[in-house]
């Protein structure tokens, strides 16, 4: 079992790396008026763009870097140093530049085409409904939470199909549908990641070509038709694998953030009794948990991710175990952020709650985080307990 090394930070790793770090103060600088609109700026995503970051998980067959997936979630990271918000849509839309090669080779042209920089949106609960008819499926459904899907031109959807092998059950299955095929319903309105954007999707009755379809789960050859031409060990990772910290890692980046914030305030502030904020035990110890948070939990992120890789690299299948530890593990970021994130809250005192502070904008969008099923870390926690000790594996995507 390899160690945890740093192998994979090639002079254009640590450049893509750095384009994305060079943002920082750029994003911190739009994020109170990007919450205020409740949507990423166009000129932020065209920063992205420009800066080869929505590439790094992309095919080079198509343009991208093919990366990875620790300079992916270092690039994510960064970003939520300025501004969660952006680094929450950047996890969930450049992940599908992971996914769509999986696809069969007609819907990638279909998307990359005419166009390698089009982006992708998704939402993948599992509840569009699918009428088989002649080539494909007549595709209906309601989901919510599309995060930046104003950005994007296509979008991947979850439904339900029959499972191939004939045993009468369902499987998840992600469908693939271009813009003028879906509404979006503006209704996102809520505590914190106000600039997300994650609205509903609305589709009727709309037509989905069989190409446009893969069996989310399905990690053979076989359900990954793709792989024909995206040869690489990249494209050999399950999805969960890749997927499980698209939606918790911005957190990671968040919390150092809000350090960031907190101590160049703390340095000088001055309460209203007269009190220095430095000279406060309560600063001191939510600076410095905080600050060990970020480090412990970004070890375990890229320890996880070596093992991943190594996995994908020489065919080994990690055992299940270890799988629901590390999606338990993936699932704790935003609990433990969050509880470092009251604390430097609570010791910015009253001045601390006005809008103008990050830490208080971080503080929601931590908080919001938590809500995703994916964040819903006691249950990921049980699971692996569960099968710790001696119960079956109950989760589909492990």
């Amino acid at each position: 079992m390899s160690t945890h090394h740093d192998d994979y930070l090639s002079p254009e790793a640590l450049d893509v790396i750095n384009r994305a770090r060079a943002l920082i103060p750029v994003l911190a600088e739009r994020a109170q008026a990007a919450e205020t609109a409740g949507k990423v700026p166009v000129e932020t995503v065209r920063d992205l763009a420009e800066a080869g970051l929505f590439r790094v998980l992309q095919p080079r067959r198509w343009g991208g870097f093919e990366m990875d997936p620790r300079v992916f979630y270092r690039v994510q990271m960064a970003l939520a140093e300025g501004c969660m918000s952006t680094a929450w849509i950047y996890g969930v839309i450049a992940v599908h530049n992971w996914q769509l090669p999986l696809f069969p080779d007609q819907a990638q042209q279909d998307v990359w085409g005419k166009d390698a920089g089009t982006l992708i949106a998704s939402t993948y609960m599992p509840t569009g409904k699918a009428e088989p008819v002649d080539g494909g499926y007549r595709f209906t459904g309601r989901w919510s939470f599309s995060s930046g899907c104003e950005h994007a031109e296509w979008i991947f959807l979850g439904g339900l199909l029959p499972k191939r092998d004939g045993s009468g059950g369902l499987e998840h299955a992600t469908f693939l549908l271009p813009k003028a095929d879906f509404t979006i319903v503006k209704n996102w309105d809520v505590l914190g990641l106000r600039a997300t954007g994650s609205h509903d999707i609305v589709v009727d009755g709309v037509f989905v070509p069989e190409h446009r379809t893969q069996r989310t789960n399905d990690h053979s050859d076989e359900g990954c038709p793709g792989r024909v031409e995206n040869t690489g060990w990249l494209y050999r990772i399950p999805f969960t694998q890749v997927f499980q910290r698209a939606v918790s890692t911005a957190c990671i980046g968040a919390l150092q953030g809000a350090i960031d914030s907190f101590r160049t305030r703390a340095a000088a502030h001055v309460g209203k009794h007269g009190a220095k904020t430095a000279e406060d035990p309560n600063a001191q110890v939510a600076v410095t948990e905080a600050m060990m948070a970020v480090d412990q939990l970004t070890l375990v992120l890229l320890r996880n991710y070596a093992r991943v890789v190594d996995c994908a690299k020489t065919g080994e299948r990690m055992p299940v175990e270890e799988r629901l530890l590390q999606r338990a593990q993936a699932a704790l970021v935003p609990k433990l952020c969050a509880e470092r994130a009251n604390e430097l809250l609570r010791a910015s005192a009253g001045s601390g709650m006005y809008r103008g502070n990050a830490v208080e904008r971080i503080f929601r969008d931590i908080h919001q985080s938590r809500g995703h099923i994916a964040n819903n870390t006691d249950a990921y926690v049980r699971a692996h307990g569960a099968v710790a000790l001696g119960l079956p594996n109950l989760d589909p995507f492990i």
